[in-house]
C-alpha cells in the first residue's frame, strides 16, 4: 500500500488527538501500523498471533457466517458461535408450528441430532494480498473512468482466476480500498456443510426485539451455535453423513476471568460497508431521501406483517425472518437520521471540503489532480436526486415490498432467455426456478402479501411523480379507478405463479407466451424496464461520482500524510478493531455504566408484551441466584457490555477478544447515540454492544442442560 503512513475522517480535522477505538484495520498492516499501540493499550500477543498465512492465528478461527454475519470457532469439533439474529434464518427454517425453535429454542444433545441446514455456508480466510502493483500501472494515463473499471476488472478476473486455480471450494476475488485507489486480494476455504447444534427460544436471543434495538443498556442473549464439517480429509464438502467435524487450525479459548473498566478489547470479523468517505452533499442526501423514504415505507408496511405475525402462529414463523431483516435496517435509518442531524455532520464534512479545497488550491499540482473532485461529487449527487428517490421508491413498495411482484421479477430473466431462444439456459434456469419456488412457499402467506401488496402500490403511486412511474401504474389507475384493492384481488386470483401445479407445469415446458400473458410478470417486467431506465439516465452522473470520489479520497490521503495511520473503508473483508471496555455519557447528567446484569433482565420483564417476556425457567434460575461459575466476583450474572470498538453490519457475531486472545463476549450491536458512526466515527459517544460469553454459557449450561457443549470447549477459568 503506497500511502498506508497517511490521515483520514472527519476526527481527524476537527480533534487534535483521536483515541484508538477508531479503526477497521486490514490484518496483514497490524505489524506495520497498529502493534505498538496496541501493546501499550494492554495487548499480551504479537501481530503472527493475529494474523498469519504461514501458521495457526487467530484469523484461521473466524468466518463469514452465511451472508453477512461473523462466527466464529470456539472448539477443536468444528463448533462454531453466532448471534442468534444471525442464525435466525437458519433456526426458522428449521422451525414449524409443531416444533417452532424461534419460540421454544432448540438444543441438539448429541451430533446425530444436529439439524443440516442447505443453503448456509461458513468461509474461512486464506489470505489477504496486496495486488495494487499488479494493477495500477495498467492505469497510468487512463482519464476515462469506463476504461479504468473495464482494465480493473479484467486484471482483477486474472489475478483472482490464478488464486482461485479452478479449486471448487476456494472462493477468490480483488477488494478495491480507499475508494478505488489500491487493490487487495482475497481468498477463502468456503464449508458448506453447516449444521444448526443450537439457540435459545426468542424471549432470550431477541429479548427487547424492536424496542430495544440499537439501545443500551442491554439484556439480550443474542447467540446461536452451530458445527461446520467437512470430509475425512478436512476439507469443505456437501453435506454427508460420513462427513466429520472440522478440526480447525485454530479455535478461541474462553475465559470466564471477567474484565474491568479500561481494559484492553478486541474484535476481528467482517463489518460490511462504512462510508467515512462521504461528502456533505452525500449526507443530506442519505438524510432527506434513501433514510426517509426507508423509514416511512418499512414502517407501513412492518405494521401491516406484525398485525399477521401476532394473529398466527404460522405467519409468525413464516414472517419471522423477513420482518427482523427489514426492522433491523428500519430502526438504524431512524437512529442514523437523528444522530446525523444532533451531531451535525453535515457541518463536519463541509469544514473538511473547505480545508481540502485550500488545500488544493493552493498548489498546482494538486490543483491539477485533484481540483475538481468536489464538484464532480456535488454535480452526481445533485443529478442524481429525482432518480434515487424514484427508483427507491418503487424498490421499496413494489419490488421488494410486494412477494407477488418480487417473485415475479425473478421469471423475467426467464421471459428474456426465452425471448432470445437460448433453449439451454431456460432449461438450466428451470431446474433452478423449481428448488426456489419451494423455499417461496414454505415461507409465503397469500392474504398477509395481499393485503401489503395493495398498500404498497397505492403508496408508491401517491408518492412518485406521474412521469418517473412505469406506464402500467398508470393503465391501473385509470382501469379500476384508483382502487388498487381492486388491481390486488385480480393480481393474485389471476396470476399463475400462486398455483404450484401450474408453475411446474410451466417449468416442465416453458413458453413466452405464458409469461406475456400473466398478470404480475407483466408488472414486474414494466417495474424492471423502468429501474433500468433510471439507471441508464443516471449513467454519466454515476461515472462522475466514481471519479471525483477516487480523487477525493487519494487527494484526502496525500493531504494527511504522515500524521497517522489510516484504513479503508469496511467492504466485507476481515478487519481488526480495539479500544477500551468503558462505559459513556449519552447525555447531560446521564451516565451508562458498561455492563448490564440478569436483575434487569427481571426489571424489563412485562407477560403482557412480546417483546420483554421471560422463560419461566430463566426467571426462577435468575432468582434463584443460581449461576455457577458464570458469576461475576460479586455474584451477580453479567449479560452485555460495551466498550470503543469501531464496527458495522457484518461485524454481527464477531468474537470480542480480551489482551491474551481470548474469548469475552461477541458483538451484536452498536448504540443508538451514535448511529451516525457509519459516516462519521464520533470518539466519546460510539460503542460496540457485546453479549458476555458467562451469560452464553450460563444460557447453554444451566437453562439448556447442554453442558456437554461446553465440555468441548477450552475454558480459562
Amino acid at each position: 500500500m503506497k500511502k498506508i503512513l497517511l490521515y483520514f475522517i472527519i476526527s481527524a480535522v476537527l480533534i487534535p488527538k483521536t483515541r484508538a477505538d477508531e479503526g477497521m484495520w486490514l490484518l496483514p498492516l497490524i505489524e506495520k501500523l497498529n502493534i505498538g499501540d496496541m501493546k501499550k493499550a494492554g495487548f499480551k500477543l504479537s501481530a503472527k498471533d493475529i494474523y498469519s498465512i504461514n501458521s495457526s492465528s487467530i484469523k484461521d478461527a473466524i468466518v463469514i457466517f452465511g451472508g453477512g454475519c461473523t462466527g466464529e470457532i470456539i472448539s477443536d469439533q468444528g463448533l462454531l458461535l453466532t448471534n442468534h439474529h444471525c442464525g435466525y434464518g437458519a433456526i426458522q427454517q428449521h422451525s414449524s408450528v409443531e416444533n417452532d425453535y424461534l419460540k421454544d429454542g432448540f438444543w441438539a444433545k448429541s451430533k446425530s441430532e444436529e439439524k443440516p441446514t442447505p443453503g448456509l455456508s461458513v468461509q474461512f480466510l486464506e489470505r489477504i494480498e496486496d495486488v495494487t502493483d499488479q494493477i495500477a500501472p495498467a492505469l497510468k494515463g487512463i482519464s476515462s473512468e469506463e476504461k479504468r473499471s473495464e482494465i480493473i476488472s479484467k486484471l482483477s478476473d486474472s489475478i483472482a482466476k490464478n488464486a482461485k486455480n479452478d479449486i471448487k471450494y476456494i472462493r477468490a476475488y480483488v477488494s478495491s480500498m480507499f475508494g478505488g485507489n489500491d487493490f487487495y486480494l482475497v481468498v477463502y476455504k468456503v464449508y458448506s456443510d453447516v449444521r444448526m447444534v443450537g439457540a435459545p427460544p426468542s424471549s432470550i436471543g431477541k429479548f427487547g426485539a424492536d424496542t430495544d434495538n440499537w439501545m443500551w443498556p442491554r439484556h439480550t442473549g443474542d447467540f446461536s451455535i452451530f458445527r461446520v464439517y467437512g470430509d475425512l480429509n478436512g476439507n469443505p464438502a456437501d453435506y454427508s453423513e460420513s462427513n466429520l467435524p472440522l478440526r480447525p487450525k485454530h479455535h478461541l479459548p474462553i475465559s470466564l476471568k471477567g474484565f474491568k473498566e479500561g481494559d484492553f478489547a478486541m474484535i476481528m470479523g467482517f463489518p460490511g460497508s462504512t462510508q467515512r468517505y462521504m461528502t456533505s452533499w452525500e449526507v443530506d442526501e442519505r438524510i432527506s431521501i434513501s433514510n426517509a423514504n426507508r423509514i416511512k415505507i418499512r414502517g407501513i408496511r412492518q405494521e401491516l406483517m406484525m398485525k399477521d405475525m401476532l394473529a398466527d402462529p404460522k405467519v409468525k414463523i413464516q414472517y419471522a425472518t423477513k420482518y427482523s431483516g427489514s426492522s433491523n435496517y428500519w430502526k438504524n435509518s431512524i437512529g442514523m437520521n437523528r444522530a446525523l442531524k444532533k451531531l451535525k455532520i453535515t457541518d463536519l464534512k463541509r469544514e473538511q471540503e473547505a480545508r481540502f479545497s485550500n488545500w488544493t488550491g493552493s498548489d498546482s499540482r494538486r490543483k491539477e489532480l485533484y481540483g475538481n473532485a468536489l464538484s464532480l461529487i456535488e454535480s452526481a449527487v445533485k443529478g442524481r436526486a429525482k432518480n434515487l428517490y424514484a427508483r427507491q421508491y418503487l424498490s421499496e413498495t413494489v419490488l421488494r415490498g410486494s412477494e407477488i411482484v418480487s417473485l415475479a421479477s425473478n421469471f423475467v430473466p426467464f421471459y428474456n432467455l426465452l425471448k432470445d431462444n437460448k433453449t439451454q439456459d431456460v432449461q438450466v434456469m428451470g431446474n433452478t426456478y423449481k428448488e426456489n419456488m419451494e423455499n417461496f412457499r414454505k415461507n409465503y402467506n397469500q392474504p398477509t402479501d395481499r393485503k401489503i401488496s395493495a398498500v404498497m402500490l397505492k403508496l408508491y403511486y401517491d408518492n412518485v411523480p406521474q412521469e418517473d412511474r412505469p406506464g402500467i401504474f398508470n393503465d391501473i389507475h385509470n382501469e379500476y379507478a384508483g382502487d388498487f384493492e381492486k388491481y390486488a384481488d385480480e393480481l393474485f386470483s389471476k396470476t399463475f405463479l400462486l398455483n404450484a401445479d401450474k408453475v411446474d407445469e410451466f417449468l416442465n415446458s416453458p413458453t413466452i407466451e405464458a409469461l406475456e400473458n400473466d398478470i404480475a410478470v407483466k408488472l414486474a417486467r414494466s417495474i424492471v424496464r423502468k429501474i433500468n431506465e433510471l439507471q441508464d439516465e443516471d449513467a454519466d452522473n454515476s461515472l462522475k461520482y466514481r471519479e471525483g470520489h477516487r480523487k477525493y479520497v487519494a487527494g484526502l490521503l496525500e493531504m494527511y500524510e504522515g500524521v497517522r495511520p489510516v484504513y479503508p473503508d469496511a467492504n466485507s473483508t476481515m478487519r481488526m478493531t480495539y479500544g477500551k471496555i468503558s462505559g459513556y455519557v449519552p447525555q447531560d447528567a446521564g451516565h451508562f455504566d458498561y455492563v448490564t446484569t440478569a436483575a434487569g433482565i427481571l426489571e424489563k420483564e412485562d407477560p403482557d408484551n412480546w417483546e420483554f417476556e421471560v422463560p419461566s425457567k430463566l426467571k426462577q434460575l435468575i432468582e434463584a441466584k443460581n449461576f455457577g461459575q458464570y458469576a461475576m466476583k460479586d455474584g451477580r450474572l453479567p449479560v452485555n457490555f460495551i466498550f470503543g470498538g469501531d464496527i458495522t453490519g457484518g461485524n454481527s457475531g464477531s468474537p470480542v477478544l480480551n489482551a491474551k486472545g481470548e474469548l469475552i463476549g461477541t458483538a451484536f450491536d452498536g448504540n443508538w447515540e451514535a448511529m451516525s458512526g457509519d459516516i462519521a466515527y464520533e470518539t466519546n459517544l460510539q460503542r460496540c454492544i457485546n453479549l458476555d460469553i458467562r451469560y452464553t454459557l450460563f444460557v447453554i449450561d444451566k437453562y439448556a442442560d447442554a453442558k456437554y457443549l461446553i465440555d468441548e470447549m477450552t475454558i480459562i477459568k
